[in-house]
């Protein structure tokens, strides 16, 4: 059974999070400059046995698309191409930052690690992989 992988893709920073190989506990990676994701998922999947794509997709409240939809698109069909043996799925991605950010604070994590954005994408991506683990159940 090969892991779980989920993306937080922005136009800066790209959230990574992943499963443990029985596909039970999901696991913030880190964040990645977008321009560098590739690289670190190829290096990635050398190591590990990776059998799913969990992408986040971005929509605004009306279930229209986000400003970042083209980007997260034109990334997919990147990942795709790079690793067409391993599928994609979609995860809406509504709210993760709001419950990341919340989750941070609940944590009691100090105010200056807390405006650190990237934080907040790592875990929006763990979100994202919790919410499709639960999914499934």
């Amino acid at each position: 059974m090969g892991r779980i992988l989920a993306i937080d893709y922005g136009q800066k920073r790209t959230g990574i999070a992943s499963t443990d190989p029985l596909q039970i506990i999901a696991n913030g990676l880190g964040t990645f400059p977008s321009d560098k994701i590739m690289d670190f998922l190829k290096e990635y999947i050398l190591k590990e046995s990776v059998e799913l794509f969990i992408v986040g997709m971005p929509y605004k409240m009306n279930n229209e698309p986000s400003d970042n939809m083209p980007y997260v698109l034109s990334f997919v069909k990147k990942l795709k191409k790079v690793f067409p043996s391993i599928p994609v799925e979609y995860v809406d991605e509504r709210f993760t930052s709001k419950l990341a950010k919340q989750a941070i604070l609940s944590g009691g994590v100090k105010k200056m690690k807390r405006r650190n954005k990237a934080l907040i994408d790592e875990i929006s991506a763990v979100i994202i992989l919790q919410t499709y683990l639960e999914s499934r159940k």
